[in-house]
């Protein structure tokens, strides 16, 4: 099944609560996101300069438009205190469609 008219999810990983609220707050209030849910005490282990590290991290799940997804990265880039943030995008399959609906008015003023 294609993508629903290019609504995506894109997945960030932060260091810190702050950085989160900051990053959410800022993607919302520019209209590249319709919403940000923020999940705190992420577990993450990864390879970074040849060594296994294990951090806690915040995990933000964005509500966005793939037309949007660009000046979202940029913006992101800007705002990051990591050297190779993670933002990795997926695209929405199916969904309710008055959520939607919603999701898609709170992100058009920025898509134009």
């Amino acid at each position: 099944m294609p993508a629903m008219d290019g609504f995506i999810i894109v997945f960030v990983t932060v260091g810190s609560s702050d950085e989160a609220e900051q990053l959410a707050r800022v993607l919302v209030e520019e209209r590249l996101a319709a919403c940000v849910n923020r999940i705190n005490g992420v577990q993450s282990i990864y390879r970074w300069v040849g060594q296994v590290e294990e951090s806690e991290e915040d995990l933000l799940i964005i509500k966005s438009k793939s037309e949007l997804f660009e000046r979202l990265k940029q913006r992101v880039r800007e705002l990051h205190s990591y050297s190779v943030p993670e933002i990795i995008a997926l695209p929405v399959v199916d969904g309710n469609e008055e959520y939607l609906k919603w999701w898609e008015e709170q992100v058009e003023a920025g898509s134009k």
